[in-house]
């Protein structure tokens, strides 16, 4: 789904020397790379603080520890996520409480979350899903109604513009308390392994989360609160800062994919292409298609025997899988996402994609269509 070695080719001078340079320093913890790429996202992104970490599923874990929330307490949260979201929720003895999604956006359905709140409910996580923003106008009004925290799940959405009520215009994971994101490689930002960050303007957090992700130090051998160990390491910074100065252009390169791909499919019946609020920019981490009258596992199996990579995000949502059984999440009744499971699908979109290879994709789509 995503060609990184043509990625890699365009930036090859500029990654080979970075990675070498951090080699021959050998300071490859905690070295000049992540200080400068943390000052260099902080400054993208237009926030405070940038913590870096090992990756976005530590992010979300550790912005959950430094909120103290407590075994038992409740978060609200979409069921149709990818399971990191919510798995940290669970290792930390927190409730997830599964509300249903926008059936156009794929996001956090705004409109259901007041009915979801309890005197147990501590914070909301949105996920900004495939790239597209979640409601956050609504979702902050509603969380401060209520007294609620906010982390925003980034991890699809990095470098998404968002224009709040008041004129604004500021980048997604920066609107709530606490941003999380993830630079598997396959993201809009990735790297070339594993890593992750949270994003807070809030100083107290931002100096819990510090702590936690250092074992809870305050100082060396210092151990003031329970803690984890993840960092971001020196590679691994060298790279996303490289490539942090090409995301505008990589989520260009997204968006003209997914130009073409409406271009070619938002007329075809039976097919429904993303939507794209009005509000936000969506920056297609995914390009993700609904089906109506056709067969999407057929779709699936048949753009496989045509070595045309496609994949279904997500077959299985989190108030389904065997890990919540205890929850009693099953009962949960969620119809926009139990049919999501069922009709989406997405088709290779990424940063070196061609006419040609658009072309063929969309011709072998039409002819299992018209087959069919």
């Amino acid at each position: 789904m995503v060609d990184l070695i043509s990625q890699y080719e365009k930036i090859k001078p500029a990654i080979d020397e970075a990675i070498f340079s951090v080699i021959e320093n050998a300071q490859f913890i905690n070295g000049p790379e992540v200080t400068g790429f943390q000052s260099e996202f902080e400054s993208y992104l237009g926030i405070k603080h940038v913590i870096p970490c090992a990756n976005g599923t530590d992010a979300l874990q550790i912005a959950m520890m430094s909120l103290g929330l407590k075994p038992g307490d409740e978060i609200i949260t979409p069921s149709f996520t990818y399971i990191a979201t919510t798995e940290v929720m669970a290792l930390l003895g927190l409730t997830p409480i599964f509300v249903d999604v926008d059936p156009n956006t794929f996001c956090i359905d705004p409109s259901k979350i007041e009915a979801a709140i309890t005197k147990n409910t501590k914070a909301i996580v949105p996920v900004h899903l495939y790239g597209q923003a979640a409601d956050m106008n609504k979702i902050m009004a509603i969380a401060e109604k209520h007294k609620l925290f906010v982390i925003e799940d980034n991890a699809q959405a990095i470098g998404s513009d968002y224009h709040l009520d008041n004129g604004a215009v500021v980048k997604t994971g920066t609107i709530g308390h606490i941003g999380c994101t993830s630079f598997f490689p396959s993201k809009n930002l990735g790297c070339y392994g594993d890593g992750g960050a949270m994003c807070t303007n809030d100083d107290t957090l931002a100096e819990k989360i510090r702590m936690i992700a250092n074992h809870g130090q305050s100082k060396r051998y210092y151990h003031d609160m329970v803690g984890c160990n993840s960092r971001l390491d020196s590679i691994q910074a060298a790279v996303l800062r490289i490539k942090l100065r090409q995301l505008d252009n990589y989520i260009d390169a997204r968006r003209n994919v997914a130009d073409y791909y409406d271009g070619i499919l938002g007329s075809i019946k039976g097919v429904s292409i993303p939507f794209r609020a009005h509000d936000s920019k969506h920056v297609f981490h995914q390009y993700t298609i609904k089906l109506e009258g056709i067969n999407r596992n057929g779709l699936n199996e048949y753009l496989a025997s045509k070595e045309i990579p496609s994949m279904i995000y997500y077959p299985v949502p989190a108030h389904r899988q065997k890990m919540f059984a205890h929850f009693g999440s099953d009962a949960t009744n969620l119809p926009v996402t139990d049919e999501l499971t069922s009709i989406v699908i997405s088709l290779p979109i990424h940063t070196e994609m061609q006419d040609e290879q658009l072309e063929f994709i969309t011709s072998e789509i039409i002819e299992f269509i018209q087959k069919k």
